[in-house]
């Protein structure tokens, strides 16, 4: 008995129907078409993966399966690797082709790509990938690159299908629980929900009610996040699709020209240019995959230590540093999935400056963390807030000033480091500074309640400017440095060098 012919649409970060050309292009071809997902063990097993992504995902999961089901196939839930798994269809089916989106992800991805294409290779199976968002595949010239994503986003919408053949015979396995031991890195708090359905009221809401305060409260790690769109995640594994966002903020200014508050305006351009930078920072970690795992500069090689301080890094990791800004952002991050930007890059910045670690050691924490990790901005804004790309300005926040500037009450503070709640604001931003009768009086002793900050805010800040500028020595260091930018900068401005062969700095990302 001859094998049915059809046609597999492989979904990774793209859980969606709607503007889905693999989909779109796996159904025109006019054979039964196998929606597929695999869960892939050893991906779950990686240090930037965790329970809390995988919540997430479940919920766009349940989604996606519940949209396929209703255009005639629903979707096929496979758990292993995935050449084995494709090898394995091979033998019941005749697979016309393979549809997806390229992804840029981590090296773990990069390489299990690799491996289906050159399987595909040997088993004459056609493979066709799709760029997914404003990226770039073989981008030959960076100057080329915002053009070419111009170009992309304002293509129309691809609707979803009307209806799929379904393939005759497939089982699905069954959706693996949140608490599946498979998912071995567990976070315990909450997680943002997943889904096209929350992303498309998120988008709306967005659009009118929050645009007029999203700039104003932008960076407040108390204010943010009732301001702030909440799509990371969603454009993160694709429940919308960078273009569906563009056309969706752009037909709201359009319409809105003449009758929309000014801060409102605003609040959506500035989302269009955070998208524009979101695209190019994943364009560097696919342009360069080794963003990784090796410095941008090779100035900064060896520059911090090797092993890490497990000290600090437990303190770091866990809020127990002694700075109550510090230690409630990432007890915040813990517990919800996400912080606004600035509070990101302060979490950064003390790991690598205040406290001299190394970014691929913290670099894997925070990935856990949150629920909207997307590898290409990950890494990209590691390294510039670590300082080692050479062509970004140094930023060291100030985490004490941070402190003041963003939670002047308190009230952040009180909330994720309740320990330190019974103190008046006068108190909350630098609680070593209390004289120790004042505290017995509060019932907050330092030392005992709440730690002594493990290292000297001054002194760190000091130390680490002077390592750096030794560095920055380095007699190529500018030479690099225009190499580097000339691959991976940004073209947003146009470059004004200080000297010949030196690189202009880029600009900070601001998330959503």
């Amino acid at each position: 008995m001859t094998a049915e012919k059809i046609s597999i649409v492989w979904f990774k970060r793209d859980l969606r129907v709607s503007d889905h050309a693999p989909l779109h292009a796996a159904m025109a071809s006019g054979y039964p078409v196998l929606p597929l997902y695999l869960i892939e063990p050893e991906y779950w097993a990686q240090d930037t993966s965790s329970n809390r992504h995988w919540q997430f995902i479940r919920d766009c999961l349940l989604e996606l399966n519940r949209s396929l089901s209703a255009l005639g196939q629903p979707l096929v839930i496979r758990t292993g690797e995935a050449v084995d798994i494709f090898h394995s269809l091979a033998q019941n089916y005749q697979i016309t082709g393979i549809y997806a989106h390229q992804e840029t992800g981590t090296n773990w991805t990069y390489n299990r790509d690799k491996a289906v294409q050159h399987g595909c290779k040997t088993a004459h199976i056609p493979l066709h990938e799709f760029p997914n968002n404003g990226v770039v595949r073989a981008l030959h010239d960076r100057d080329k690159w915002g053009a070419i994503r111009g170009q992309r986003l304002g293509q129309p919408l691809i609707d979803p299908p009307l209806s799929l053949r379904p393939v005759q015979g497939v089982i699905s396995a069954p959706l693996p629980e949140i608490d599946d031991p498979i998912f071995r890195h567990k976070i315990d708090g909450k997680t943002q929900k997943g889904g096209r359905a929350s992303a498309l009221r998120l988008l709306s809401c967005f659009l009118s009610d929050k645009s007029s305060g999203y700039l104003r409260h932008i960076s407040s790690p108390a204010q943010a996040g009732a301001f702030s769109s909440r799509l990371s995640a969603h454009l993160a594994f694709g429940t919308l699709s960078e273009r569906e966002v563009f056309h969706a903020v752009t037909s709201y200014l359009s319409a809105g020209k003449q009758t929309l508050p000014a801060m409102a305006l605003k609040g959506g351009r500035s989302v269009l240019t955070r998208l524009s930078w979101r695209s190019h920072f994943i364009q560097k970690l696919e342009d360069q995959p080794d963003i990784e795992t090796h410095n941008m500069h090779s100035a900064f090689d060896g520059m911090r230590p090797e092993m890490a301080d497990n000290h600090r890094l437990a303190a770091w990791r866990d809020g127990q540093t002694g700075y109550p800004l510090i230690d409630g952002c990432m007890r915040c991050l813990v517990q919800t999935g996400w912080l606004p930007f600035r509070m990101r890059a302060m979490l950064v910045s003390f790991a690598s400056y205040h406290l001299w670690l190394d970014w691929r050691h913290t670099a894997p924490v925070l990935a856990r963390y949150f629920t909207d990790f997307e590898p290409g901005i990950h890494y990209s804004q590691f390294q510039m807030q670590s300082g080692v790309t050479g062509i970004n300005t140094i930023r060291i926040y100030n985490p004490v000033k941070q402190s003041y500037d963003h939670d002047k009450t308190g009230s952040f503070i009180r909330k994720y480091v309740p320990e330190l709640a019974p103190l008046p604001a006068q108190w909350l931003h630098e609680p070593y500074r209390m004289p120790p009768e004042l505290g017995q009086r509060y019932g907050v002793v330092i030392g005992r309640d709440y730690p002594y900050p493990i290292v000297d805010n001054a002194a760190s800040i000091r130390m680490a400017k002077t390592k750096m500028a030794e560095h920055k020595r380095h007699p190529d260091f500018s030479a690099i440095s225009a190499e580097i930018y000339q691959k991976l900068g940004s073209r947003n401005r146009p470059p004004v060098a200080r000297r010949k062969n030196k690189a202009p700095p880029s600009q900070q990302l601001s998330l959503f």
